[in-house]
């Protein structure tokens, strides 16, 4: 099972897209400083703003490129609000796939 999650850092006001198979300790790596991006590395104060379960590691992938593709901080309260958007593209895909 995986996941993309969304968090959202007060400090720098900022949205970060990821995907993961364990959320927690994700998280704890983001506001640990023992991340490698600099983007997260910014700010210790993230929080999960998002967990929205995939079929598999390569749905996560496709999602979280899709969102940070749009680099829309709009796009991304929308699927905040509404994370059934997340499931439509994912529906999208699979029909234009075959």
């Amino acid at each position: 099972m995986h996941f993309l999650y969304i968090m959202f850092s007060p400090k720098s006001n900022k949205y970060f897209a990821g995907e993961t198979n364990n959320v927690p300790a994700r998280l704890e790596l983001h506001n640990s400083y023992q991340t490698i991006k600099a983007f997260t590395k910014a700010a210790y104060d993230w929080e999960v703003k998002l967990i929205f379960q995939c079929d598999s590691r390569e749905e996560a992938i496709y999602l979280k490129r899709n969102i940070k593709s749009r680099r829309s901080r709009t796009f991304i309260e929308k699927v905040i609000i509404h994370p059934e958007i997340l499931t439509d593209l994912l529906r999208e895909r699979k029909i234009n796939d075959h």
